[in-house]
C-alpha cells in the first residue's frame, strides 16, 4: 500500500529521504515535490522502473522522460558537446525550472524512451528533490499525472491520478511553480524552444544573446592588431 509522508517537517526530512531514496534503489515510483509540479521519478538507470513509470502514466516510449539530477556538473557525465550556449543557461537558470535537452553520453546503459540519443536535463530548484537527488543519484522524473490530464499541483491530485502504482508520496504541500519547466532543444546551433513553461522565451533568448555578443566583442579584439595585451 502506498505511504504518504509529510516532508514540510525540516527535523525530520533528513530520514525521509533516506527513507524515499531506499525505495528508489529498489526500483519502486516515488511522487515529489518539485519547483514546478510535483512529480513521478524512479531511478533513470533503473530500465524496469522507468518502463513502470511508463506504464502508471499511461504514456508511450514515444514521449521519453526527463532526467533531473542534484548539480550542475553531472551534465558532463550524462551528456556530450554540450554548447557554450546551453552551458550558459546552466550558470544563469539552474537550479531552476528550465529542462535542457542535450546529446546523451552513449556509454550510458539507460531506457528513457525513444529519445534519438538525446536526454532532457533539469536541476530543480526544491529542498526536498535537491536532497533526495543527492542520495539517489539522476533520476527519471515527469508530471505525476496520468498522460494527458492536468499536472498534479498536490499530492492529493497525484494520488488520486497514479494510486497504487506509486510506492511512496512526499507531501511538500502546494507546488512552488504550479507551471512545468520550460524545454529548450540545445543539440542544435541556436536553441529551439520545445515547451513554453514557467521560465519565458525572452529570458532564455535574453541570456543566449548576450553570450553570443560577448563572443562577438572578443573575436574583435583579437583581430584587432592595435589591442593593447593586458597589462601592457
Amino acid at each position: 500500500m502506498s505511504s504518504v509522508i509529510d516532508c514540510t517537517d525540516v527535523d525530520a526530512l533528513e530520514e525521509t529521504v533516506r527513507f524515499a531514496a531506499s525505495a528508489v534503489r529498489r526500483g519502486e515510483l516515488i511522487v515529489m515535490p518539485t519547483d514546478t509540479v510535483y512529480g513521478v521519478g524512479a531511478d533513470a538507470f533503473d530500465a524496469g522502473a522507468v518502463g513502470a513509470l511508463l506504464e502508471a502514466k499511461g504514456r508511450g516510449r514515444d514521449t521519453p522522460i526527463a532526467v533531473l539530477v542534484p548539480d550542475a556538473r553531472t551534465v558532463d557525465g550524462l551528456a556530450t558537446d554540450v554548447p557554450d550556449y546551453a552551458r550558459r543557461l546552466i550558470e544563469e537558470f539552474w537550479p531552476g525550472p528550465l529542462t535542457l535537452v542535450l546529446r546523451a553520453q552513449t556509454s550510458l546503459l539507460w531506457d528513457l524512451g525513444e529519445t534519438n540519443g538525446t536526454v532532457g536535463l533539469r536541476m530543480p530548484d526544491q529542498e526536498v528533490s535537491l536532497a533526495l537527488l543527492a542520495q539517489t543519484g539522476p533520476m527519471a522524473v515527469t508530471s505525476a499525472n496520468k498522460h494527458g490530464q492536468p499536472a498534479a499541483n498536490t499530492v492529493t491530485e497525484a494520488r488520486e491520478q497514479l494510486g497504487e502504482d506509486v510506492a511512496i508520496y512526499l507531501d511538500g504541500g502546494p507546488a512552488q511553480g504550479q507551471v512545468p519547466s520550460t524545454i529548450i532543444d540545445c543539440t542544435k546551433d541556436e536553441p529551439v524552444v520545445l515547451r513554453r513553461g514557467a521560465l519565458s522565451e525572452e529570458d532564455v533568448f535574453a541570456v543566449v544573446r548576450a553570450g553570443e555578443h560577448a563572443g562577438e566583442q572578443a573575436d574583435e579584439q583579437a583581430d584587432d592588431p592595435a589591442a593593447e595585451a593586458p597589462g601592457a
